[in-house]
């Protein structure tokens, strides 16, 4: 058997109600150390989390090996086979082997755009040495995007997966020692437990083989967390470095039109006091350069509804979120400044000590009860309940590639994003 470095991208293997590319990932590095072959990382690379055919958190996964890449490509073959959701009529895999890392443009415009099937087809003959799509091969998009990630920063993952025959049965975890693993491993550890909803946030609700995951800043704190778990026995568990957590998928808008599909981090000013619409989601408008867009906090945000709710026209905001059907939904924003609120009342009325009323528009004001007239409002301040800083949505609302804040101050300004994505096209267009 050769022994050569390698990359092996996978994606697109699962379904909405069953599998997991993870799962298969991690089947294939066991497999691939069986045979001899040696692993040097694990990559679990998540995607624009806003793309339509995705399944959950649209991840893919890399595998780094020195062995030989034409077994490992064909035993990978088989494995998809014989694992993966093909009859799913949205399942599409993808495979792609590289003998070195492809330039990382694509992985960028993956992750922060939108890319097509003939784009990814188009990109790999030339940087890889064997692909295999399967039915419309979707997965390509994914695989390829994994095997050339970038990761500026990065974070980590402990997935436990279940043993096959538990695939479809109620998971047995004690929710308890899911609060005690995250609180004996904060802040190094995060989105384990939901304090608002004092419940998990970590274990799936659909029938795959994930048993629970956990998300931290080190391999040794996701382990640590994983020690106090008690649970169901894991069929087998895979640590793997990911983008997750690093918001890789925010692109600063700088102007123009916003394009739907993408996610933003924007500077501008509230127009509008917000309000709560049907179902509890709270919107406003947001004028940023030139363009006005609507704001919302869906209902799933819990308490973030209560600062958004805050919010007064006239506040300069940073938001961050996904830009869908005309609306930027909310994952976070930075508050730059929260000065009282002024606001023009009728007033009293100096003979009678009654509240007026308005005469009409530019009539000034007039007191019903004894006729007396002014002309100037009372102005009064109302108190703020909202200071400058972040403020971001619950764990059971984040999406995976959101920076928790718990992971650190991050300043409110686009150059803590990579400098080398100002030079990524977008569809045909700088961002």
């Amino acid at each position: 058997m050769t022994n050569i470095h390698f990359y092996i991208g996978l994606d697109d293997t699962d379904a909405p109600d069953g599998m997991c590319t993870t799962w298969l990932g991690a089947l294939l590095a066991t497999i691939i150390k069986a045979k001899g072959m040696r692993i040097i990382s694990t990559r679990l690379v998540r995607l624009n989390p806003t793309i339509p055919y995705k399944t959950r958190g649209n991840a893919a996964i890399s595998l780094s090996v020195i062995g030989d890449p034409d077994y490992t490509f064909d035993l990978t073959c088989s494995i998809v086979l014989k694992h993966a959701s093909l009859s799913c009529e949205n399942t599409h895999p993808g495979i792609v082997v590289s003998l070195k890392k492809p330039p990382s443009d694509f992985y960028w415009k993956a992750v922060s755009g939108i890319c097509t099937i003939d784009e990814a087809r188009s990109f790999l003959p030339s940087h890889v040495l064997h692909y295999q799509g399967y039915k419309l091969g979707r997965g390509l998009i994914g695989a390829a995007a994994a095997v050339c990630s970038e990761f500026p920063d990065h974070t980590w993952e402990l997935l436990a997966y279940r043993e096959p025959g538990r695939f479809s049965l109620p998971r047995e975890v004690d929710a308890d020692s899911l609060r005690l693993s995250e609180d004996i491993t904060s802040p190094h550890t995060w989105d384990t437990w939901d304090s608002d909803l004092n419940s998990p946030v970590c274990i799936p609700h659909t029938p795959d083989p994930v048993l629970f995951g956990i998300r931290g800043d080190s391999p040794y704190s996701v382990d640590h967390a994983y020690s106090a778990i008690q649970s169901e026995k894991p069929g087998m568990y895979q640590i793997w470095m990911t983008n997750q957590g690093t918001d890789a998928h925010l692109v600063f808008y700088d102007s123009g039109l916003p394009q739907n599909g993408i996610s933003y981090l924007m500077r501008g000013f509230v127009c509008t006091k917000p309000k709560t619409g049907v179902g509890g989601h709270v919107s406003f408008d947001f004028k940023t350069r030139e363009v006005v867009i609507s704001c919302m906090a869906f209902e799933p945000t819990k308490k973030f509804r209560d600062i958004v709710r805050s919010l007064r026209p006239g506040d300069e905001l940073l938001v961050a979120g996904s830009y869908l059907k005309e609306t930027l939904n909310l994952e976070k924003i930075y508050v730059f400044s929260a000065e009282p609120y002024s606001k023009e009342t009728p007033p009293l009325c100096p003979e009678c000590g009654k509240r007026m009323t308005s005469a009409g528009y530019k009539k000034g004001f007039k007191c019903k009860r004894c006729g007396a007239r002014e002309k100037i409002p009372e102005i009064t301040f109302e108190s703020r309940t909202i200071t400058p800083g972040w403020y971001e949505v619950p764990p059971g609302a984040r999406r995976h590639l959101s920076r928790p804040m718990r992971r650190g101050f991050v300043p409110p300004d686009p150059s803590y994003l990579p400098a080398h994505r100002s030079q990524l096209l977008l569809n045909g267009q700088q961002i």
